[in-house]
């Protein structure tokens, strides 16, 4: 068996596709990681969130900043932006359970020393912490608290203190796990989008301010691309964009890579 870590597809299931093939992907056999962000921009959200609902034996995945718009979106909580495509799945005859499905992923998975997330983790968390915080999050989605809380994930967020509480406190996890790419050294997230050299001032890569145990792997970060470092691995390679969709085998770290769109 091989384990694959795969970067924000993005409705980009034909590109995908390649990808299995080009890793040998064998399902009953193999397992994939998907980092997130598995729909939205690209041309085939449906069809993407269909074949991983049908091979959800095969894969684990964490809820991405769009999988949360389109929960968000489907209530009525969120407003139709100029480059959404998951419009498929919001009028799809499965719409209802492949929502329900989506809306009870994790937002962090962890195997040993790896953890994945789909963009970050605050300067001042452990493992452990985002863990539980992930799990405090999931469990309000899950239960009758998701509305509340997807009712408040679009704007400005409160910036993570271990004082916060409440609707608040999920609020700001949910922001560092789904949004984050630079911050402050007191883990305020930005909307920053460009690559890491040019990030504002007084920002760094949020995997930059702490060094941790173990292996984060994330993607979200489409400007720093496909990155292999001590501590983390970078998997947003801008398929979506016209550039590349990288596996990344957890077991020996071979990587592979395919064309985008």
């Amino acid at each position: 068996m091989r384990t694959w870590a795969i970067g924000d597809i993005q409705g980009c299931f034909t590109v995908f596709q390649s990808l299995l093939t080009k890793i040998d992907f064998k399902a009953g056999r193999d397992q994939l990681w998907l980092a997130g962000d598995v729909i939205n921009r690209g041309p085939e959200s449906l069809e993407m969130l269909r074949w991983v609902v049908r091979h959800q034996a095969d894969v684990r995945m964490v809820l991405g900043n769009h999988e949360l718009h389109v929960l968000a979106q489907a209530r009525g909580f969120d407003k139709v932006k100029r480059r959404d495509t998951f419009q498929p799945i919001l009028v799809a005859p499965d719409r209802d359970a492949l929502l329900s499905w989506l809306q009870r992923r994790p937002l962090l998975v962890r195997r040993g020393e790896m953890t994945m997330v789909h963009a970050g983790l605050a300067p001042s968390w452990s493992v452990d912490l985002a863990a539980q915080l992930a799990a405090e999050i999931e469990a309000t989605l899950r239960g009758p608290g998701a509305d509340a809380l997807l009712s408040r994930l679009r704007g400005d967020v409160p910036t993570w203190t271990p004082s916060l509480r409440g609707i608040e406190r999920q609020v700001a996890a949910v922001a560092v796990l789904t949004r984050m790419r630079t911050c402050a050294a007191d883990g305020a997230v930005t909307d920053y989008v460009g690559p890491p050299e040019s990030c504002p001032s007084g920002q760094q890569p949020w995997h930059a301010w702490t060094r941790r145990p173990g292996t984060v792997i994330f993607g979200h970060w489409a400007a720093y691309g496909y990155h292999v470092r001590p501590g983390h691995v970078s998997l947003d390679s801008g398929a979506v964009w016209g550039r590349q969709l990288t596996a990344w085998c957890l077991e020996d770290g071979t990587t592979a890579q395919v064309p985008g769109v």
